[in-house]
């Protein structure tokens, strides 16, 4: 058998038609059309990857006397075991994006809000007297438990779509190349919303240096902390959104943390790190401030965390990778 009638027979066996099997190897349709027609022969790079695709060896695709049936029968053991693909339709695809957008923006909300969440009670306290503490401490509970009821709603919103983060998917014609134009289409953006984030952490501490410096104030000395906690909070906003409109992407197009590997091998956990990292400081915040009513020094746990939380990060990969 010769490699057009092997590609057209390992093709129909597979349900793909000619302009899907061209988006998996980035050629026009008239090319697999000519390969197929035995009108011209694929490049040895178009071999290995149609050998990936169909899961067929290159010495069987090009060696005319190894027919079908002996190569199915050494592959038989091992594709038994495999798990079959989820197949993802554009419709599913859209769908879950637009899904993962509302997730993005109602966990950044829900981040930002446990940040903020100290800062009616310390304004209350300064311009109102000590007497009003009861009243910051209810509004503090109320943005958590608002933040937490976030988290939930948004978590329901994508639960229809858990497979895309553990199970090997193949997308219908056309989801791919959308998928990988919106990517494309957020990059400047996501650029830009990490930069801005980063550097909201880093210069959150100039409102309350700026203040010292002018006026002795306590009540100046004050704003400046709620300034403070507001950069913090805007700079998470930006990064958590973002980097949540990113990952949907990434599921889609099999990338980075969601690669087909790392799925089969059950290595991905998510962003463990940050969904810990943050909740932590802010207890460790709350905490010492409430035990200390250092709440003039210990704004000094926030650029510090916003510094530490780029290693963090960058360990989290590398133990995955491992």
């Amino acid at each position: 058998m010769i490699f057009a009638d092997k590609l057209i027979e390992l093709r129909k066996k597979s349900g793909m038609s000619q302009e899907e099997l061209a988006e998996k190897l980035g050629v026009s349709r008239q090319s697999v059309s000519k390969w197929e027609g035995a009108q011209s022969t694929p490049d040895l790079n178009r071999i290995l990857e149609i050998s990936k695709i169909f899961d067929v060896s290159t010495d069987y695709l090009l060696k005319d006397e190894i027919e079908a049936g002996k190569e199915i029968s050494e592959k038989s053991i091992s594709d038994e075991t495999e798990p079959p693909l989820r197949r993802v339709s554009m419709e599913e695809a859209n769908n879950f994006i637009n899904a993962n957008g509302k997730r993005a923006v109602l966990t950044a909300i829900g981040v930002a809000l446990c940040i903020l969440c100290v800062t009616p009670m310390i304004l209350l306290e300064e311009f109102l007297g000590s007497g009003i503490d009861a009243v910051g401490i209810v509004i503090m509970f109320m943005m958590i438990a608002g933040a937490v009821g976030l988290f939930i709603f948004s978590g329901s919103l994508i639960s229809p779509y858990k497979y895309l983060e553990n199970e090997a998917i193949d997308t219908e014609y056309g989801v791919s190349g959308m998928a990988k134009e919106k990517k494309e289409k957020h990059r400047p953006s996501h650029i830009r919303d990490i930069v801005i984030g980063v550097m909201l952490f880093i210069l959150c501490v100039i409102p309350i240096i700026v203040i010292e410096t002018v006026t002795d104030s306590d009540s100046a000395e004050v704003i400046g902390i709620a300034s403070m906690f507001v950069m913090v909070a805007a700079g998470v906003y930006l990064i958590v959104r973002s980097s949540i409109i990113n990952g949907g992407y990434l599921k889609l197009l099999e990338e980075d943390d969601y690669s087909r590997e790392k799925k089969l091998n059950k290595s991905i956990s998510g962003s463990v790190a940050m969904a810990v990292y943050w909740p932590i400081v802010t207890a460790v915040f709350i905490g010492y401030s409430f035990l200390t009513n250092n709440w003039d020094k210990s704004w000094i746990i926030w650029p510090v965390a916003g510094l530490l939380a780029v290693p963090v990060v960058m360990i989290e990969k590398m133990l995955k990778k491992k």
